[in-house]
């Protein structure tokens, strides 16, 4: 099963938030993080993980069909690191509604 947009969405509207409301809150939480990183900035949210860019350096490669190498420019790409916290939760299997 795949969490997407709308299923965050709907979760923000359970919880007695406007439709509208609750779709621009998830829109510009995610906005804010895009932004945020594309600006080299990092993005760390307490107890979840940290989002950030690293950036690949140039490198060579090879062409699977032709064997030719080839180089591969660098770039940079978004990655997450999650929290212990995060990690810790899923070894042991406690969602968010389960925490004490």
């Amino acid at each position: 099963m795949t969490v997407t947009k709308f299923k965050l969405v709907k979760n923000v509207i359970d919880l007695g938030v406007n439709g509208k409301v609750a779709k621009r809150t998830v829109q510009t939480f995610i906005d804010c993080i895009v932004d945020s990183i594309k600006r080299g900035e990092k993005v760390q949210i307490s107890g979840f993980g940290t989002f950030i860019i690293r950036e690949k350096k140039e490198r060579m490669g090879r062409n699977p069909k032709t064997g030719a190498k080839v180089l591969i420019p660098a770039k940079r790409v978004p990655a997450f690191r999650p929290s212990e916290m995060l990690k810790e939760r899923i070894k042991k299997g406690v969602s968010a509604n389960e925490r004490k």
